[in-house]
Formats: C-alpha cells, sequence, structure tokens
C-alpha cells in the first residue's frame, strides 16, 4: 500500500473508531445519524492540503457510499443570495427513500469544570475557543434553519425536495479530553468519547521517562501506534515548548516505559 493512502487509511480507520458526542437527540433536541460501517480498504485520493474538517467531509462520503439504503443527492451546498453567501448544506441524501439533510461535525474537546455550569458548558477547544454550547447554538439556530430559507427552497425545487418533508440529523463525532487522573463521569454526553487526557507544562516533569510524539492536525484522528519516531523528553520539551509560545496546545502521543500508548493535549493557558 502506498505510504498516502496508508496515512488515508489510518484516518478512516480513527474516524470510524470515534464516537458520537451524545445518543439520539438527547442534546438540544438535534437527532444524531446512526450508521454502523465496519472498516474497508479505502480507495479514494483526498487532497492533504485539505482543512481537517473538509477532509473528514471526504470521509463521510466515502463511508456513506458504502451503505446501500443511502442514496447521495448532492453535498457542500452553497446557499446565495445574490452574491452573498448565507451559508452551506453539507450532505442531502435518501436514506431508504426518505429525504436526509445531514450536517457532518467533528470536533477535538476538553472537558475544564471551571468554565461554565453545566456539563455541556465544561467542554470547549483545547484552546480555549470553539466551545461546544456555541457550536450547539449555531447549528440549532443557523445551520439546520438554513434547509427552511427560500433560497434553499428554490434549489431543493431542482431537486425535486421540499423541505418541510425533509428529516435533518447531525453527524457529531468528537474526541473529548479530560483532565490528568481526574474521573469524569459523563451524564449528558457519550462516556466512549473520552479519549484521552489534558495536561499543564507544570506537570510535564512526571512524563520524563517516556516517549512522545506529536502529529500533525491531520493525523490527530489517528489511533496511536508504536510505528513512528518517538522523541526523548527533553527534545519533546523544546519542541512542544514552540507550540505553547504560539498559544497553541498541541494535541501529543505518550508511550509509557510499560509500552502503553495514549493521547493528550498539552495546553498552553
Amino acid at each position: 500500500m502506498h505510504p498516502k493512502t496508508k496515512d488515508t487509511q489510518k484516518r478512516y480507520d480513527g474516524f470510524l473508531e470515534t464516537p458520537c458526542l451524545w445518543k439520539q437527540h438527547t442534546v438540544f433536541d438535534l437527532q444524531q445519524f446512526e450508521i454502523k460501517s465496519k472498516s474497508i480498504k479505502i480507495d479514494i485520493e483526498i487532497d492533504e492540503k485539505l482543512r481537517l474538517g473538509k477532509y473528514i467531509e471526504r470521509l463521510v462520503s466515502f463511508e456513506l457510499q458504502q451503505e446501500k439504503s443511502i442514496s447521495m443527492l448532492s453535498k457542500n451546498i452553497q446557499i446565495q443570495n445574490g452574491k452573498t453567501t448565507l451559508g452551506e448544506l453539507d450532505c442531502l441524501f435518501l436514506k431508504n427513500e426518505k429525504p436526509v439533510h445531514l450536517e457532518i461535525i467533528y470536533k477535538f474537546y476538553i472537558y475544564d469544570d471551571s468554565i461554565g455550569t453545566s456539563e455541556i458548558e465544561h467542554v470547549v477547544g483545547p484552546n480555549k475557543k470553539d466551545a461546544l454550547i456555541e457550536k450547539l447554538k449555531k447549528l440549532s439556530q443557523k445551520q439546520l434553519p438554513l434547509l427552511h430559507s427560500e433560497e434553499a427552497k428554490n434549489y431543493l425545487k431542482t431537486l425535486n425536495l421540499n423541505s418541510a418533508k425533509m428529516e435533518q440529523q447531525v453527524y457529531f463525532k468528537a474526541q473529548l479530553f479530560i483532565p490528568f487522573q481526574k474521573k469524569i463521569i459523563l451524564k449528558t454526553l457519550n462516556q466512549n468519547c473520552i479519549s484521552g487526557f489534558y495536561i499543564y507544562k507544570k506537570q510535564m516533569q512526571q512524563f520524563s521517562d517516556c516517549k512522545f510524539y506529536i502529529p500533525k492536525k491531520m493525523d490527530w484522528i489517528i489511533t496511536p501506534h508504536p510505528n513512528v519516531n518517538w522523541s526523548n523528553f527533553e527534545s519533546f520539551k523544546k519542541v512542544s515548548g514552540i507550540y505553547l509560545e504560539r498559544q497553541f496546545s498541541p494535541l501529543c502521543w505518550i508511550k509509557f516505559p510499560n509500552g502503553i500508548l495514549k493521547k493528550f493535549f498539552l495546553v498552553w493557558w
């Protein structure tokens, strides 16, 4: 297998292994899309220069193509009013002949109970931006209602679709990282989304006998494996320091002396 294809396969497998952030419609009444996919050999070329979100959309397209009950209608539809872009519909398809509008989201979050007062408010991006609560509001107040705009209705007519008869769902997958050595029991969100931990710079020294690897962002999806160029603690401290100075929290892999591999965020704040 070509190295580039191997990377795509690892990313696709990592994507499939990532659970949805909640089940059914328990959060903001947003219905999670349900599909049971097995890993198969991925045979598509994806531009490595794509942003991670767009790359994920290509993986989802491939996943949906494997499902016999799904017939793709359109994807990445720009809804415009004259020269103004109102927004984008990620994906329109028929599932068992029923029309569905699907929004695709894949996120990396940390859990910080010093932020907000509810479980959902505690979940933010690793750079303390991109809060889950803000994304949920945007989905429910802007992205999903776009389907019912006059401009979207005009587009749907070209596909013989009626927005009033379409089901709207989200495919919201996420990896969630919790404070090191803290046990968190989630009540609303999916416990299986916990993918690792996060630490502060002052906590690094306790890992001095471990090995480290900092994957590029496209590879954040991948499940850690041993076949990478591991760095020792001193090298990792130098390289990670460059990220922290830029106020960027890198996702890292750690190999403990007993061989166990984990993912973690080293947060800059």
